[in-house]
Order: structure tokens, then sequence, then C-alpha cells
């Protein structure tokens, strides 16, 4: 379960801050406007919430690359030990041992 959050976190967060090193040498945020109005106030404040907007998108992306490589037994796989399984199941062992 570790290995599978760093495998997401990582590369996420560096593309976050590579993400975040463009922008922020494209755009000045106390020139990003909202109805006539600076959008946030401080420069910094801007660069960490810019930052952490790219980091979360970076995840979301990440997490479904590992969603979407899971294999057909992964996702059919049931958790019970197949003795604790319902009667009705079709996967529940029979007394040869199985399926």
């Amino acid at each position: 379960m570790m290995q599978r959050l760093i495998t997401i976190l990582w590369p996420s967060f560096l593309v976050a801050a590579v993400a975040d090193i463009i922008f922020t040498t494209l755009f000045d945020p106390l020139e990003i406007l909202y109805r006539g109005e600076a959008l946030i106030e401080h420069r910094i404040a801007a660069y960490t919430i810019g930052f952490f907007v790219f980091w979360l998108l970076g995840i979301t992306s990440s997490m479904l690359t590992c969603y979407f490589q899971r294999s057909a037994d992964e996702i059919n796989r049931c958790p019970l030990p197949p003795r604790k399984r319902p009667d009705s199941c079709p996967k529940r062992e029979d007394e040869s041992g199985c399926y």
C-alpha cells in the first residue's frame, strides 16, 4: 500500500513543481483578475495555492493511471476466502476443492 501511495504522490509532486515553475514564470499572480480585482493579494500565497492545485491534478492523473492498470483478475477477485463466501456464491469451494 505504501509503495502504491509513493508511486502516486512522488511523480505528481515533480509534475506539480515543474508546472508551478512554468506557470509562475509566464504569469504574475497579482495580474490575474476576477471582476476587476486581484484574485489573490500576495504572490507567495498564489504560488502556494497554485502548487497544491497542480499537485492535486497530478495526484488525480496518477490515481486514474493506477486504477486503469488493474487486470481483470484484480477487479473481479473476491475479498473473502473461499470457505467464508456465501453458499450461493459460484466461486465457493465444494467438497472436491474445485470452484
